[in-house]
């Protein structure tokens, strides 16, 4: 039903204090609180009841509509019976977040309102639609047992005579509609239609467009309706880019132009039931994502190798059930930059790659099971386990994840998502067959992420093959040698640093990252170039070496990743 119909009942005493011009709304149901938060028990589209009990004093109004309008709430009515009027302070806010408010008169009991609103609701939504909303709705919240998005798909199939499909940012399929006689798999959309809807929908999500947004490809049409979860955590850098990179989508074999409201509110509300299966299965992941984090916290801060082939004895059964040996493991290394900002993104980072390095050919949610992605500050690491076949070791020269494939069916949606002001960069290492080599691999996927960054494109990917020889051999290189190589060239810089706050190591770090780019290392250091050319120079002379030498370059390089 719509508002307009609520405010056009006399019988329901309610009084428009704001709003006017969304009384088109759809309303889905209707729900009574005085919490504070009731944001949790929302689903969207609600009329929402409250008798003013959570405001104690005007500053609590702001925050009460935010949180009902980041829910989808339809409107607020407001009780008068225990302030007399509602305040100004909650008519201001929902002003300014554009949220339809009732004033419901003292006489009017919310249960009337309620009693209006879900019979309205339920005569609308007679028919196929009802039993399509009841039957998903028992499915989806019966547990595993319901069949997950699989599910919901059949019943649009055999209900709505709509054929939809479930899509990953990449353009990979995660489930489709079952054929006529519901035993097998219909046949599934090309692998070129899937990353052809899958770039539209993130293009029109970094475009800001709401959806459903219709693409024609040859002769069919689909609309496309974002799939959002709301258990997902916000990228790191609270960036609204990196959040459309992890979206699923719903892609409907149908032009929803003409689609009566009721329809369109029913796909949303099915959105929003896949998005519950998709919340489930990535808190399932986060056992995986803390076994990659552990075992990364333990290389990084130089832990024994027994300590870290224990902690891999403990995550092989997890992401490899049945194996009966150790496996093998590569590295994987990602980093999502946006330009213009300083904000780390490794979460964005972590959600592509779990997505990336699942095999594009495959189907369904559950085939990124065997991979632990952890993030740290600014980038994702990836363990990917491999496991022996047929005795043989992997070299990683023809098995296991390679640099120059990963990205081939991705590419063109995930270019359309980062737009023109996004980069994804990654650096993929040896297989190694150790906890020893764990250390030596995660620098060597570090390394050739960097020799992807200083390629064109929005997506580049380098593997091993392409690193140096110095680079391959800085991970074996002793201690003591490290720190004396590492003392003679860097120490005069940290001690000036220490005494004047000068950042030379930070401009010495930038500076080599940029190639040795005045303009670019200036800008992303945010200085005036006089002043870049100033360090630089006091760099140069506390240390006697000269920056524009190809072999003092290589030393400071050297140093920079040895210390």
């Amino acid at each position: 039903m719509r508002l307009r119909a609520l405010l056009d009942t006399d019988a329901l005493g309610l009084k428009l204090l704001g709003g006017a011009d969304e009384l088109e709304r759809g309303v889905r149901g209707v729900m009574t609180t005085d919490l504070r938060d009731p944001s949790r028990y929302l689903s969207g589209g609600e009329l929402v009841l409250t008798g003013l009990a959570w405001r104690r004093d005007a500053a609590d109004s702001e925050p009460f509509v935010r949180r009902l309008v980041q829910a989808g709430v339809a409107a607020l009515a407001a009780g008068t019976a225990e302030l007399g009027d509602v305040p100004d302070d909650l008519v201001a806010a929902c002003a300014r977040h554009r949220l339809p408010l009732f004033a419901v008169h003292e006489s009017v009991a919310f249960a009337t309102v309620t009693e209006h609103v879900v019979r309205q609701v339920s005569g609308e939504r007679a028919g196929d639609l009802a039993a399509v909303v009841d039957r998903h709705r028992r499915m989806m919240t019966s547990g595993p047992a319901g069949g997950g998005p699989d599910v919901v798909l059949d019943l649009l199939g055999t209900d709505l005579d709509l054929r939809a499909w479930v899509l990953s940012p990449t353009g990979r399929l995660i489930a489709g509609p079952k054929t006529a006689g519901q035993r097998e798999t219909a046949p599934a959309l090309p692998a070129e239609v899937c990353a052809t809807l899958a770039a539209e929908q993130l293009a029109a999500a970094r475009g800001g467009r709401r959806g459903p947004h219709r693409v024609t490809v040859g002769q069919t049409t689909y609309s496309l309706f974002p799939v959002s979860g709301g258990g997902r955590t916000t990228p790191a850098a609270g960036d609204a880019r990196g959040t459309v990179l992890s979206d699923w989508v719903l892609a409907v074999e149908a032009d929803a132009g003409d689609w009566a409201g009721e329809r369109l509110d029913l796909l949303h509300g099915v959105t929003q039931l896949i998005a519950v299966e998709r919340d489930r299965r990535d808190a399932a992941r986060s056992v995986r994502r803390r076994l990659a984090q552990e075992v990364l916290e333990l290389v990084q801060t130089g832990a024994a190798p027994a300590e870290i082939a224990a902690r891999l004895r403990v995550a092989a059964p997890v992401l490899l059930p049945g194996l009966g040996s150790a496996p093998h493991w590569q590295v994987v290394v990602a980093r999502v930059e946006w330009d213009g900002g300083e904000a780390e993104d490794g979460a964005a980072a972590q959600a592509l790659l779990e997505e990336i390095l699942v095999d594009p050919a495959s189907t369904g949610p559950e085939q990124s099971d065997r991979i632990a992605v952890a993030h740290t500050g600014d980038e994702a690491v990836a363990l990917v386990p491999l496991p022996a076949v047929g005795g043989e070791e992997h070299d990683g020269s023809g098995t296991g994840v390679l640099a120059d494939t990963l990205l081939e069916s991705v590419r063109g949606p995930l270019t359309a998502g980062l737009d023109d002001d996004g980069r994804l960069t990654l650096g993929v290492s040896a297989a190694v067959h150790s906890a020893e080599g764990l250390r030596g691999a995660l620098e060597e996927a570090r390394h050739a992420r960097r020799v992807a960054a200083a390629r064109q494109g929005r997506v580049c990917a380098a593997g091993h093959q392409e690193l140096a020889s110095h680079v391959l051999l800085l991970p074996f290189v002793p201690d003591d040698v490290r720190r004396a190589f590492t003392a003679r060239l860097l120490d005069p810089l940290r001690d000036y640093d220490r005494r004047h706050r000068a950042e030379l190591i930070p401009t010495l770090e930038a500076f080599l990252d940029c190639d040795g780019s005045w303009t670019r290392c200036a800008s992303r250091l945010h200085l005036h170039v006089n002043t870049l050319r100033y360090r630089v120079g006091r760099i140069e002379q506390l240390t006697s070496r000269d920056l524009s030498r190809l072999e003092d370059k290589l030393d400071f390089f050297l140093a920079l990743r040895m210390s």
